[in-house]
């Protein structure tokens, strides 16, 4: 009997822990390479873990709501000797390469890992094998051949592992092809030694590009509820030494929450940013959108439009979509992009997340807002896939749904500017000459003064302003 355990992988999103959601199996089951063992949600969406071992589940190391952390035993199988194993490079550094390039939509594997076969663990290795994310070892190991079931030690191995065959190093590329029911036996790999890339399964289910291509999320997650969560609360008796106020709660901030201070911390410690707001005559704006609906049926949303206005507006003041790296000998790095990838921000169960609208510059308002409507449902879902709330450019955040007129938001780590919304709402005005009453809305832009001055962000947040205050004009410009 041979027990191997299989510890919790880094999963590439610089999280050091996970909460168990669900096991899709239990002690007994009999898994698969690849199958699906079980759910986490990290802070950013649902994972799927699929299992590196072939043979029987013999232990669970974890019940439903218990935070997990990585480098620690998730599962253990009996492999009876005859379980197959993925022997790659680190699974930090494996894991974290293949995150970056899947959101890059491309994969360049950093060698070229074999598959194993059956055998002992190796000492060096760590067993935090998840298939496309390595073991403990950097070394390269020599490729081995699983026996086929029914044979004995001493028997040749005549048939080849079908995960041997089938070149596929990212667990994702599998992922998206069995989302698709895509045959991944049948793609042709046009990775390195016919490595199949996430690139060569989206063509496939394409048959053209991979533009239109979205990645399905985990299918009926079931979503554990807040009660069955780790809570290490103090007593609510307990009184706090520095106000002599009793406690009503106090837990150490996890998941969600904890990526979000942390990356709130992170904008204002790093980003040395400034604030430009005006009020806007958006009265025009929302009368052209009505007479859409009755034309068409259906119309773009207000932000929609504006979103429109802003991609626009960034083309024309292009320091905006861009971002500022920290080089390893302190000096700084300005990207600036062609494209725009628009984030906008969405409120959750699970706290605030950004989606993000991937080459929004293509896009038309009907278009946005389509995907707006998309990604807030899977993100509000909790069914949100890595790509879709990562590599945004410029953010927007339409805070006037809580009914409040204006917010000097924090922006989005690691972006030049976010642009804010406030509520819409009917005010005094001179229009003309003449006190009139018109629908108004304050337009908030935070930016990163290290990418520009106060005459770029001005002129940009004058241009989205204009825009909406006659539309029909921009419309006609754009």
């Amino acid at each position: 009997m041979s027990i191997k355990t299989f510890l919790l992988p880094d999963l590439g999103e610089g999280l050091t822990e996970a909460e168990l959601v669900r096991w899709m199996v239990a002690s007994g089951d009999s898994v698969a390479v690849d199958q699906p063992i079980a759910e986490v949600e990290t802070a950013k969406s649902l994972v799927e873990i699929p299992c590196p071992f072939e043979g029987v589940v013999s232990t669970l190391h974890g019940e439903a709501g218990q935070m997990m952390l990585v480098d620690e035993p998730f599962i253990s199988v009996n492999t009876g000797g005859t379980g197959a194993v993925f022997d790659q490079e680190s699974a930090g550094e494996r894991a974290q390469s293949y995150r970056e390039e899947e959101l890059a939509g491309t994969q360049t594997p950093k060698d070229d890992a074999a598959v194993a076969g059956a055998g002992e663990q190796e000492d060096e290795g760590s067993g935090n094998v998840l298939i496309g994310y390595g073991t403990g070892s950097a070394q390269r190991k020599t490729s081995r051949r699983r026996k086929p079931r029914g044979q004995g030690a001493g028997a040749a191995a005549t048939v080849q592992s079908p995960v041997e065959a089938v070149r596929v190093i990212n667990p994702l590329v599998r992922k998206l092809a069995r989302e698709h029911a895509v045959d991944i036996s049948t793609v042709q790999g046009t990775g390195p030694e016919g490595l199949v890339l996430r690139t060569d399964v989206q063509a496939v289910i394409s048959g053209t590009s991979e533009q239109n291509i979205q990645q399905s999320p985990p299918s009926e997650p079931n979503v554990v509820s807040s009660s069955t969560k780790p809570d290490d609360s103090s007593n609510t008796a307990d009184t706090d030494t520095r106000t002599g106020l009793p406690v009503a709660s106090s837990q150490v901030l996890s998941g969600v929450r904890k990526t979000i201070a942390n990356a709130m911390s992170t904008s204002r410690r790093e980003i040395p940013e400034a604030t430009v707001w005006v009020d806007v005559d958006v009265t025009k704006l929302l009368k052209l959108r009505s007479k859409i609906k009755e034309s068409e049926a259906q119309a773009p949303s207000v932000m929609a439009l504006i979103s429109r206005f802003a991609v626009a507006g960034l083309q024309r003041f292009p320091e905006l979509n861009s971002r500022i790296d920290i080089e390893g000998d302190g000096s700084l790095r300005h990207t600036v992009f062609e494209g725009v990838n628009l984030g906008f921000a969405a409120q959750t169960e699970r706290g605030l997340v950004v989606p993000n609208v991937r080459d929004a510059h293509k896009l038309n308002a009907q278009e946005l807002s389509a995907e707006f409507a998309r990604l807030a449902t899977v993100a509000r879902e909790g069914k949100a896939g890595i790509s879709d709330l990562s590599g945004s450019t410029f953010t927007i955040n339409n805070y006037g749904v809580f009914n409040v007129d204006g917010s000097a938001a924090i922006i989005n780590y690691p972006e030049a500017a976010i642009l804010g919304l406030g509520r819409i709402i009917e005010k005094p005005w001179v229009v003309n000459g003449k006190l009139k009453v018109r629908s108004i809305c304050e337009l908030t832009l935070s930016f990163d003064h290290r990418v520009c001055d106060g005459g770029t962000a001005a002129g940009f947040l004058r241009f989205v302003a204009d825009a909406m205050t006659d539309p029909q004009r921009a419309l006609i410009a754009l």
